[in-house]
């Protein structure tokens, strides 16, 4: 066991295709693939890391119309 209670997006469809991110480890945030959950890699960052990530993700609104 690694500690790590791991959840997916609510966007997610269910299918298995995504990742999954753990935060309640303090000062980690851990991604895993959700294909791959049993012996599968685990990315590991620092809480700063991943709010530079995240903040660096652009999300695609497909209501959207771009110009």
């Amino acid at each position: 066991m690694n500690g790590f209670d791991f959840v997916a997006s609510s966007y997610s469809s269910g299918s298995g295709e995504c990742v999954e991110v753990a935060r309640n480890v303090p000062g980690i945030v851990a991604v895993r693939d959700s294909k791959d959950r049993g012996d599968g890699p685990i990315v590991r960052l620092g809480a700063p890391a991943w709010g530079r990530f995240a903040g660096s993700l652009v999300m695609d609104d497909p209501g959207r119309r771009r110009a």
